[in-house]
């Protein structure tokens, strides 16, 4: 059975014009998958014309385009967008799915109203009180997989359990590590550290069955001290916004020295693979692509400005988590936990904020 992706078109920085040939690039490297592509009709046909394919692969036969008339605007409150825009690419992409047409969506609109539409049309999975936002970062033994990166600013130790439950079953469907470990970041080792959340999550993780590592540090997350990295949003979306800002200081400083007189420029010429083994080994788009796990589908939040070989990645990763069957993974692990440490409180009051 082929793979359908229904993709929003129309959201992110640069809309059709990635989106549209990041699409047809995935199809004539994916022989099992389809994509249908959502937005307004009339911008999707210029894209669509100014991307011919010579169509070696059959990468155009499958390939459609279903109409929307309404765009989630970048800076758009996600209620509004929830409550208004009930035609927008973005929630009729998230229809298809929902109505079992598409297997999973992706887009790189706005975060915020991705999450409130995408919790709206499609639930969450039985168990999980909250979706979060996971994503795999690069580390020196490869790359781990880090949640919440900003989808819940405030968690309960209950969501952090489950924040860990669902990320350990996404890297052992997608990368198949059987027991992934499971580290929970903290301001310290020991488990006097940290505050009191954190330390009553620590001891429902180390009761929940999972291949609990134990606290670890910043420092761990690039050391690849364990396979996944669980953490509220508010913690993990400044982790993940300072590791981009110091990746790219790091690649401008290297660029600066190797510039600043025709000494370095010479060489430059002679270091010229392993700066572009550098770059290629820290380059975000490689990464992109974060995962909204917990719902009841699959969906996909692509960086808002990332180019077709960024979007590329994006599209790769929803089709490997649909083959992977990481839904049911996720629906059986949360099934097998423990009570007390699966269990959220009987009551909540705090809303999700929007990322």
């Amino acid at each position: 059975m082929p793979v359908t992706l229904a993709v929003d078109a129309m959201g992110g920085d640069h809309g059709p014009s990635v989106t549209v040939p990041a699409s047809i690039g995935f199809l004539e490297a994916t022989a099992d998958a389809r994509v249908i592509l959502v937005g307004r009709q009339d911008s999707l046909d210029a894209a669509l014309d100014r991307h011919k394919a010579k169509n070696e692969s059959g990468a155009r036969d499958r390939l459609s385009v279903h109409a929307a008339s309404e765009v989630v605007d970048m800076d758009e409150p996600p209620a509004d967008a929830l409550r208004r825009k009930k035609d927008s690419s973005m929630r009729v992409a998230l229809n298809l799915v929902k109505d079992g047409v598409a297997d999973g969506c992706i887009s790189a609109g706005n975060t915020g109203a991705l999450m409130a539409i995408a919790r709206f049309v499609l639930k969450t999975l039985p168990g999980i009180d909250r979706p979060a936002i996971a994503s795999q970062l690069p580390t020196k033994k490869g790359v781990t997989t880090a949640l919440d990166l900003g989808a819940n600013v405030n968690c309960t130790p209950q969501q952090l359990v489950q924040f860990a439950v669902m990320g350990s079953a996404l890297v052992s469907a997608v990368d198949g590590i059987e027991r992934p470990t499971v580290g929970l970041l903290n301001i310290g080792e020991e488990d006097i550290k940290g505050n009191d959340v954190v330390k009553e999550a620590a001891e429902l993780l180390k009761a929940s069955g999972l291949n609990f590592h134990g606290n670890i540090e910043g420092d761990d997350i690039y050391k690849g001290t364990t396979d996944v990295v669980v953490c509220d949003g508010f913690v993990g979306n400044i982790a993940l916004k300072a590791s981009e800002g110091l990746a790219a200081m790091l690649y401008d400083f290297l660029r600066a020295e190797f510039t600043r007189n025709a000494a370095t420029r010479i060489a430059a010429a002679f270091a010229y693979p392993v700066l572009v083994a550098f770059k290629r080994r820290i380059d975000p788009r490689r990464y992109n692509g974060a995962t909204l796990v917990g719902l009841k589908g699959v969906v996909v939040k692509s960086h808002g400005g990332a180019d077709a070989l960024a979007f590329r990645y994006a599209l790769n990763k929803a089709h490997a988590e649909v083959v992977n069957d990481v839904l049911d993974r996720i629906a059986q692990r949360i099934a097998a936990m423990p009570a007390a440490t699966a269990a959220a409180p009987a009551a909540d009051p705090r809303p999700m904020p929007n990322a």
